[in-house]
């Protein structure tokens, strides 16, 4: 019977997308390092990342866009990331193990685990491999526009990102809909 842990990150940013990962695992395979990956540092996360690449049975991508954010809604992006990294799992899965409290409608068993990415190996393998992923994802985006800082806080609301909000505006990176971001978008209509 195949497990899939799902996990997805990115709902708090101001820019970037949402992604999340589908990750089946081998009961045979022992990965080290498996966690939330807010609790391991970036060398802990890329190390496990690597290990996933080479030993998952399966790995699913899926994200969601920041106009995708913007139309439906950060919630109702999250479950559509969700359903398209399980979508792209090389591998059906019997069952599906959500991290938090909410489901992605799927047409597969699916239970959310509060804190799972904590506590259930698959569940923490997809958050690690959503996190690199969105990480590398802010980097490349941090080449477009390097004003930003997108390679250091990943699109958070940080004190320097919201400087460089407040003075170049917003790119077309950046979740319209989200109150920083709407708030510049009107400073920069008004002058």
């Amino acid at each position: 019977m195949w497990v899939a842990g799902v996990d997805e990150v990115g709902r708090g940013p101001l820019a970037g997308p949402v992604v999340a990962a589908a990750v089946i695992l081998d009961d045979a395979h022992s990965i080290c390092y498996l966690d939330d990956s807010k609790k391991l540092n970036a060398k802990r996360r890329e190390a496990a990342y690597d290990t996933l690449q080479r030993t998952a049975v399966a790995i699913g991508l899926g994200q969601a866009s920041c106009i995708e954010i913007d139309e439906i809604n950060i919630l109702q992006a999250s479950m559509l990331a969700m359903k398209r990294a399980i979508a792209n799992l090389a591998v059906k899965p019997d069952e599906v193990l959500v991290d938090g409290n909410r489901c992605p409608e799927i047409d597969i068993p699916v239970s959310a685990i509060v804190r799972g990415d904590a506590e259930i190996a698959c569940i923490s393998a997809a958050s690690i491999i959503a996190k690199v992923t969105r990480d590398k994802i802010m980097v490349k985006l941090h080449s477009r526009f390097p004003h930003y800082g997108f390679d250091r806080h990943k699109g958070y609301p940080t004190v320097s990102h919201r400087h460089a909000l407040k003075i170049f505006g917003p790119t077309i990176e950046h979740r319209k809909s989200f109150g920083p971001v709407r708030r510049c978008l009107d400073e920069h209509e008004s002058t």
